[in-house]
């Protein structure tokens, strides 16, 4: 049965407002000082400014661009955006001007809010100059109109409106690891339904405190945090820059969150810098001891607080899991997607196991198709890609189920994921070759922060790695270098030991580029563009099957 909630996101909001509007919602970092904004102060900005937005006479459920990094304003641009009956478009702070035009074009956005952005001028030739523009507070100088501005000459919205379930609510457009992005098109029903069933399921509550860090225009940020947090009144934080994260974390106090993989090892790393992995692993096998160096690790961490942590948007080493687990930080491993508003799977502290991503959540079904590939109904699920009905076609069943793309098993009830279904590759040998497993088993060592395995039409498969961020600037040290090779020796020998032979590695290539979402080498979700880093080392791979070496530099 495909559950539903009775109150959409935007009554939720009222509700709040009404029962609670002395408490705080949002605490906003600038320079270093705190604001803190009540659901009083939210819900009188967002009215004012859908206001002002329904003086503007634009079309019935128009298309209204959001472009910022995570902010209190954002959300509360967003809630404005749905009082006054529109959708909002929100596009990552990262994307290049190219791909802002086209997004701008292809949803027909009729308005832009420009936010929290580090690269505007990058982004900015990507916007039509015809194009209305609002400027919200933490905007680049500009010479836009202004939030405060038009908040202080606007009448706060008097009504509650609600809209129908079916309308559409937001336009996601995917990151993407290959072509154009695509735009999800959700409605009010598909981003509620999930934001109220997850709070149910986890036992969230107001009492908790969350940090919004990773990309909201991405929907498990939406999901999680902006609207679970209507829904759960939880006390959102917002971190002001990288440099500031950790001072953000201490003053958030979070008890619940949520991070990539990519960020868990980087975590894991930073420890590794102040105690070596032998001696901390010594450490946390001394009773007494062991509670203090556990208590110590996760206070530096600003995650001494957290009681439920938990991982997405790409598979998470099932090893790093059982490390955190030593450290009394369980981390739940959950799966969603753009299309079902990152609604499919959860775990919970009673249902988890490392490498797998828990059972299917309240209101979802989930079955895998005889090719193995996953397919998902769920509450959660998108109206369809917008202005692109046969597209829509082609990844629905005929009996409503989504086709993730994903190839998955269920061990004892908990969802394992084992690839992508267009990420199989075949060797020279005939033999298909599925990456992720492979990538989970080397993302395990504390020296790799990325890895992509690769070989189609290849005698052999190999995999290219980046250096965990605190050894790049070791990558020419011949010491370094001799150590490491011995560390990837051993752990070559060791993944090719569990592994079916055709799927062995033939060599390691440690690779000097920094896999970033600004050189197209990760998406904004912190996913490899395998595509991308594949035809990067082509050139190379020649030389270096031919060396026959196990462990190769760069140069």
């Amino acid at each position: 049965m495909i559950h539903t909630t009775d109150k959409l996101v935007l009554q939720a909001a009222f509700a709040r407002e009404k029962a609670h509007p002395q408490r705080v919602f949002m605490t906003q970092p600038i320079l270093g000082e705190a604001t803190d904004y009540t659901w009083g102060d939210t819900m009188d900005q967002a009215r004012r400014m859908a206001t002002y937005l329904n003086t503007l006479d634009l079309p019935a459920n128009s298309n209204i661009a959001l472009i910022s990094k995570n902010c209190a304003h954002f959300i509360i641009a967003e809630l404005a955006i749905w009082m006054a009956g529109h959708c909002t478009v929100a596009l990552y702070p990262t994307l290049n001007a190219d791909t802002v035009e086209y997004i701008l074009d292809h949803s027909e956005s009729k308005l832009v809010f420009v936010g929290k952005l580090d690269d505007w001028e990058h982004m900015q030739a990507g916007v039509p100059d015809a194009l209305p523009k609002i400027a919200l507070p933490l905007a680049p100088a500009n010479d836009y109109d202004q939030w405060d501005d038009i908040i202080a000459g606007s009448e706060p919205l008097n009504e509650d409106p609600v809209w129908p379930a079916d309308q559409r609510a937001l336009i996601c457009y995917t990151s993407g690891s290959t072509g154009r992005p695509k735009g999800v098109a959700h409605s009010f029903g598909s981003i509620s339904a999930p934001a109220s069933l997850q709070g149910d399921t986890l036992g969230i509550t107001e009492d908790d405190r969350i940090i919004s860090y990773l990309p909201l225009a991405h929907v498990m940020e939406r999901a999680l945090v902006e609207a679970g947090s209507i829904y759960q009144g939880v006390h959102v934080f917002f971190a002001e820059e990288l440099d500031t994260f950790l001072q953000d974390l201490r003053r958030a106090r979070p008890t619940l969150f949520i991070s990539v993989p990519r960020l868990w090892l980087k975590f894991q790393s930073g420890v590794f810098q102040k105690f070596p992995e032998k001696k901390l692993n010594l450490l946390l096998k001394i009773p007494i001891v062991n509670n203090m160096i556990r208590k110590k690790l996760l206070d530096g961490l600003g995650l001494g607080d957290v009681r439920m942590a938990a991982s997405g948007s790409a598979p998470i080493p099932a090893d790093l899991i059982r490390w955190y687990d030593r450290l009394g930080l369980n981390i739940m491993e959950g799966y969603g997607m753009t299309e079902d508003f990152a609604y499919s799977h959860m775990s919970t502290l009673e249902q988890r196991a490392p490498g797998t991503v828990g059972f299917p959540a309240t209101g979802v079904e989930c079955r895998i198709s005889d090719a193995g590939e996953i397919e998902v109904k769920s509450p959660g699920l998108m109206m369809g890609y917008y202005k692109a009905p046969e597209l829509t076609a082609e990844v629905m069943t005929e009996d409503g189920y989504f086709k993730t793309g994903d190839r998955g098993v269920y061990d004892d009830g908990l969802l394992r994921i084992t690839g992508r279904v267009k990420e199989l590759f075949k060797t020279s040998k005939g033999k298909y070759v599925a990456p992720v497993p492979l990538e989970n088993l080397l993302s395990a060592d504390s020296m790799i922060e990325q890895c992509c395995v690769s070989g189609s039409g290849r005698q052999a498969c190999y995999a290219s790695l980046q250096l965990a961020d605190g050894l790049r600037s070791k990558f020419d040290d011949p010491e370094f270098r001799g150590q490491a090779n011995a560390n990837f020796e051993k752990l070559l020998n060791e993944v090719n030991a569990q592994v079916e032979g055709y799927e062995a590695l033939q060599f390691l290539a440690i690779v000097r580029d920094s896999w970033q979402v600004e050189n197209d080498f990760l998406t904004p979700t912190l996913k490899i563009k395998r595509n991308n880093i594949e035809a990067a080392y082509e050139p190379f791979l020649d030389d270096w099957y031919d060396s026959r070496q196990k462990v190769i530099w760069q140069d």
